[in-house]
């Protein structure tokens, strides 16, 4: 897991950690040192932290004229035991909306396990995403995963499943992806 690193090709077009209005600026890594971790394995010190146990996340690309970002997640998450969603909607989407951004790509073929609550932040984020015409959206769910948020009804809140999936987004640039989520939403 550790040489799974986030999404670098976009950093001369987007790098969080200079984004003055982004919730990760001026973050630095120790390029030397592994110190987190998802289960008992090490991960790329360029996974951002925001809470949760064993989940982690990259802003890899946000638009403020547009109104989007797109974030890569590492790991398991777990509604269930450690309210991940909590985290990431108070700690991360909040303080990206308060910045205009109310349209979310996020990207999750490496998150490897997903243990499900409720549905009440999800409904909560994507009322207040839908206010400002915008929408969530989860590219590339594993199957085990996708069936997993469809037994809380994610699917009322959120974009996933087949229809989202398989997409090779790593060969487009951002504003192509965000085209391309743009058409089937």
């Amino acid at each position: 897991m550790h040489d799974i690193e986030p999404f670098y090709i976009w950093m001369d077009l987007y790098n969080s950690t200079e984004d003055e209005r982004s919730p990760f600026f001026g973050q630095t890594y120790n390029e030397f040192e592994y110190e987190k971790k998802v289960y008992n394995y090490f991960i790329h010190p360029h996974w951002d932290e925001f809470g949760a146990e064993n989940l982690f996340l990259k802003i890899i690309y946000s638009d403020y004229e547009e109104g989007f970002a797109i974030i890569e997640f590492i790991g398991e998450w777990n509604d269930a035991l450690g309210n991940d969603i909590m985290f990431l909607k108070r700690d991360v989407i909040e303080k990206l909306m308060n910045q205009g951004i109310f349209k979310f790509i996020t990207l999750m073929e490496h998150v490897l396990n997903f243990h499900a609550s409720d549905d009440s932040y999800y409904e909560e984020w994507n009322e207040e995403v839908a206010e400002e015409n915008g929408w969530i959206c989860f590219i590339n769910t594993l199957d085990h995963v996708s069936d997993e948020m469809k037994t809380v009804g994610l699917q009322r809140h959120i974009h996933f499943g087949k229809k989202w999936n398989d997409l090779n987004w790593r060969k487009m640039n951002p504003n192509a992806l965000y085209d391309w989520v743009l058409q089937r939403i």
